[in-house]
């Protein structure tokens, strides 16, 4: 037996009696809400072109969040894994959770009052927690999908898995190991919180990713990529053709990676060049410098130094009144921004802390102005918050995250960009990236790179990518195309414990200079 999603009807009212009733009764409690989650999907992988796994799952989860306290306020919270047979005691495992979430956020808060009184210097630095005000709606959102991934039979997902591994696999003897794994799920959120706050959300999730390895003269080369959106089977049968998310189905996505891998795994390798050159990205390896060199620094708890000893910092702000916002960052053809209303694996219309969804400009024509924040960090920058606060699924404490991130389409055409360049390097999908802790600095390896020689694309090399100062790259940006693309990011991680999360991150061709790196380099 599974819970499906339909439970979250009656869950629902359950909800708004826990959080108003039950959690009015809790001494100093300011504000509380409950997350639920249910996800129910299949998938299925392939290895080889034989059958790695196939199954069915479904997933039930709750978050219970407090913000409570005498002297100073401090936020608690409990999620919590459950199965069917908590269905029917729902009502005391909520209540349970919220007296716990709140028992430690008055533990919480009462340390702070004990730290403040008695360290005079470390003590001023520690606030007492708010959250920004944000617009009460109360909204139910369904899915969108033209093929329910509840009506997909798995032996459906696990052919296609099982065809696109057979289909790489007979290639080119060169290819000596491949996966393919796809996957099709509906997950239903639920946000009630004792503000009013009521949010009923819906969404299909179907995705796919695909590894292969070929053996050339020069080694092993690996290439791995992924397809996904928030829509039904459909998209991996037919593919999707919608503004700036263009993907193939699954088949022709396998075989276009398998093709790129045995090409490039035959090509010669890169050499590092002395010093920085022009170089013309594709819109995939755009999606990667969004994602790492503008995404995660504009993230305002990796900016405020709250994950410094596990993940780093941001160069975009240094100290509470000392940050790059007003600032140039990029040259007036860079813009760049985070917007979760737009179609892409990063879409929502209510982050999970109740808020409403909006776009924010990180950089726009090349100055800095934006970070993605929470309700507790906007209170604590005096911004209004803009609903970039998620996470994994309920049993997580939502973090701040990028969502669909990306590089703004410019107005230069693409062909003319590649065609004034009398020598440079064509940088084709991105791979593997390696960041300095305050993203400052990068080095990003690629797909393809290919030598530009008068306008034109010349010699294929393997296993380069480019290497620069982040400032001084985007600053030497002079051409940005009007392709425009959107590409699925299904692995994101952050936090401690792990979270991964999906998000779309994109931009169009652009050119700017920067060292070309090579294998040994």
């Amino acid at each position: 037996m599974r819970v499906g999603i339909e439970f979250l009807d009656r869950a629902r009212t359950i909800a708004r009696e826990v959080v108003t009733a039950y959690g009015a009764k809790l001494p100093h409690m300011r504000e509380c809400d409950v997350r639920i989650e249910i996800g129910v999907g299949k998938g299925a992988v392939a290895e080889n072109g034989n059958v790695k796994r196939a199954g069915e799952d479904y997933g039930f989860a709750i978050g219970v969040h407090a913000l409570a306290g005498k002297g100073a306020l401090a936020s608690g919270y409990v999620g919590k894994q459950l199965g069917t047979s908590d269905v029917g005691r729902f009502d005391s495992i909520l209540k349970e959770s919220l007296a716990t979430a709140h028992a430690r956020a008055v533990a919480s808060a009462d340390a702070k009052v004990r730290v403040k009184s008695r360290f005079t210097a470390a003590g001023s630095s520690i606030a007492s927690l708010e959250w920004a005000p944000v617009r009460i709606d109360q909204k139910t959102i369904p899915a969108t999908y033209k093929v329910d991934p509840m009506s997909v039979a798995l032996g459906t997902v696990q052919e296609a898995t099982l065809d696109g591994s057979k289909l790489i696999g007979g290639l080119d003897q060169s290819v000596v190991y491949n996966v393919v794994g796809a996957s099709t799920t509906i997950i239903r959120e639920l946000f009630v919180g004792s503000e009013g706050i009521d949010i009923d959300n819906t969404y299909a999730q179907t995705e796919a990713i695909v590894f292969v390895v070929a053996h050339g003269p020069n080694g092993n080369l690996e290439f791995y990529d992924s397809l996904g959106h928030q829509r039904g089977w459909e998209i991996l049968e037919e593919g999707i053709d919608s503004g700036p998310i263009q993907q193939p189905g699954l088949h022709d996505f396998a075989r276009h990676l398998g093709k790129d891998t045995v090409e490039t795994c035959a090509a010669p390798p890169m050499k590092t060049t002395e010093g920085p050159v022009t170089v013309v990205v594709d819109p995939h390896f755009a999606a990667l410098i969004s994602h790492e060199i503008i995404g995660h620094p504009s993230e305002l708890d990796r900016a405020l130094k709250y994950e410094t000893a596990y993940a780093g910092r941001s160069w975009f702000l240094k100290g509470l009144g000392d940050d790059m916002r007003g600032k140039r960052v990029g040259s007036f053809k860079l813009t760049a921004f985070s917007d979760p209303t737009i179609e892409g694996f990063g879409h929502y219309l209510y982050d999970h802390e109740g808020t409403p969804a909006k776009r924010a400009y990180h950089i726009r024509n090349g100055v800095y102005e934006e970070f993605v924040n929470n309700r507790q960090t906007a209170a604590l920058f005096g911004v209004p918050p803009n609903g970039s606060c998620r996470a994994t699924d309920a049993t997580f404490v939502p973090l701040i995250r990028m969502t669909n991130t990306t590089i703004a389409a410019g107005s230069d055409d693409p062909a003319r960009i590649l065609a004034e360049v009398d020598h440079g390097y064509y940088i084709a999908g991105h791979r593997i990236p390696s960041i300095a802790e305050s993203r400052e600095n990068f080095r990003i390896s690629a797909i393809k790179v290919f030598e530009i020689k008068n306008g034109q694309l010349g010699q294929l090399y393997r296993d380069g990518g480019i290497m620069a100062d982040t400032r001084d790259f985007f600053m030497s940006i002079d051409a940005m195309g009007n392709d425009w693309r959107l590409y699925p990011v299904p692995n994101c991680g952050k936090g401690q414990p792990m979270q991964a999360k999906r998000m779309s991150n994109g931009g169009p061709t652009f050119r700017g200079r920067a060292v070309v790196t090579g294998a040994s380099s």
